[in-house]
């Protein structure tokens, strides 16, 4: 039976910077052995992981766009719809009928993933095959960021000075694209090709040398002002790579080494533009971390157990006013229509829509968590489930839970102008100066919603909420 080198490409779509794909491609070059990636589309799982359809068809065009770029190095991408992952196993078993397996897979860390890797690994190595793992989503792979105890952290700053110093003393390294490749062609039976988005990513493109251009000029030309820039929505002051690194058109690695190239020693100064945006990655592997540390936390559990058992009102209609942008609260109003619009928001916008949402609303933040999941291109769970439980103080590295931002003074900060909010909010595009972040307070404007909450109360009854079960009153 003919072997076959079997590439899984699941969220590491690039060419560039791909351990698995240079892997394989290197053993059978030496081999002359058949070579294969293939791409799984899952459909139905997706939605069951409230996928944005957005975030689905970015990840459709991408492949499509993978597939030519890997046509040029003479290998074949072989992109089929599977429906749901417990179709998979048996895209395998008919491979193992035909080819004795060595597959190649990049290690994903959630629960229902880390399930089915082992179901196709069993059907793999059940026909004599090889399943092979990389554990390179992360700079440093879960588990080797630890205190002097041998403990995880759960802390953010001490993790990140942990990282640093591993970083300082390794370095980072990228592989380079494969070389193209001369082997047998593998014949294959009959799959369903993958089907084709509806487009609604068209905004985003997807080939990979326009994606690191991207990266490149935003290290190059923006990433300095990046600490004075990063929090007011209507400049564009942000790398918008995060969608990338969702699905892995761009790696970690490939940011940091490029953030090192163009800012020079200013990466490693503290509050510098290069070190601030250098947070911002590790945050998303501190995330990572935790969640594969604490794996209750894949299944919406809060890290501070004891706020399970706060009393959330989790009221239907304002939860449907916040989803629709009609809270009354223009900047809130306008960064939930940005995301309902765009399938992105902010940084800064969901730190304060998160906020709102818990601590002024009193609705779960697991209704938050899903909702940003079923909208965001970047959906990313353990990013995303990170993020709210760090606004909603249930977290690790959590805000202080009486620590409540005030929609109205965050809007005045941040948007002083009132420029995004005009963007998103027409509603309000007349008004001039601090009205526009208070429209209500000489009777409201006609056809804008009247706020479905007062602030100031809704702070009081957050405090006794989250004092009831920490045991403070």
């Amino acid at each position: 039976m003919p072997k076959l080198h079997l590439v899984w490409l699941r969220n590491d779509l690039r060419c560039l910077d791909n351990a698995v794909l240079c892997s394989a491609v290197e053993q059978a070059q030496q081999n002359n052995e058949a070579l294969l990636v293939l791409f799984v589309a899952t459909a139905q799982t997706w939605a069951e992981h409230d996928m944005a359809p957005i975030k689905q068809d970015l990840i459709r065009r991408r492949v499509m766009q993978l597939q030519t770029e890997l046509t040029a190095l003479n290998i074949p991408l072989l992109a089929i719809e599977g429906s749901s992952y417990s179709q998979i196993p048996a895209v395998f078993s008919q491979l193992c009928q035909q080819f004795a397996l060595n597959v190649y897979v990049q290690t994903e860390y959630e629960l229902r993933e880390q399930q089915r890797d082992v179901a196709v690994e069993q059907v793999v190595l059940a026909n004599q095959g090889q399943f092979i793992r990389f554990d390179t989503q992360c700079i440093m792979p879960p588990g080797t960021v630890r205190t002097q105890q041998g403990d995880i952290y759960k802390v953010f700053t001490p993790f990140k000075r942990s990282w640093l110093s591993r970083l300082h003393e390794s370095g980072v390294q990228c592989y380079g694209r494969p070389t193209p490749v001369q082997t047998p062609q593998a014949s294959l039976t009959n799959f369903t090709p993958m089907h084709n988005g509806d487009n609604s990513s068209v905004a985003w493109p997807v080939a990979e040398a326009e994606v690191l251009e991207i990266m490149r000029r935003f290290c190059r030309e923006k990433v300095a002002d990046y600490q004075l820039q990063r929090d007011f929505p209507a400049i564009d002051g942000t790398s918008r790579l995060s969608a990338y690194l969702a699905i892995g058109v761009v790696s970690a690695a490939q940011c940091v080494a490029r953030l090192q190239l163009e800012a020079k020693d200013s990466w490693a100064r503290d509050k510098s533009g290069a070190e601030v945006w250098l947070s911002e990655l590790i945050w998303r592997e501190f995330y990572k971390h935790i969640l594969v540390a604490y794996p209750a936390l894949i299944k919406h559990q809060p890290f501070q157990a004891e706020t399970a058992a706060i009393r959330w009102t989790n009221n239907p209609a304002l939860f449907q006013a916040w989803c629709d942008g009609n809270t009354g609260y223009p900047i809130v109003d306008a960064a939930m229509r940005q995301l309902n619009q765009t399938g992105w928001m902010h940084n800064r916008l969901r730190m304060i829509v998160a906020s709102f949402l818990v601590k002024d609303l009193h609705i779960d933040w697991r209704w938050g968590e899903r909702y940003f999941m079923s909208k965001l291109i970047d959906g990313d769970f353990a990013a995303n489930n990170g993020g709210w439980q760090w606004a909603a103080s249930t977290g690790t590295d959590a805000a202080p839970y009486f620590r409540i931002f005030n929609p109205v003074s965050q809007s005045e900060k941040f948007d002083p102008q009132g420029d995004f909010i005009r963007l998103y909010v027409p509603e309000l595009s007349k008004l001039q100066g601090k009205a526009i972040h208070w429209p209500h307070k000489l009777g409201g404007v006609k056809g804008y919603a009247a706020p479905v909450v007062d602030h100031a109360e809704a702070r009081k009854q957050t405090l006794v909420l989250f004092k009831e079960v920490k045991g403070n009153l």
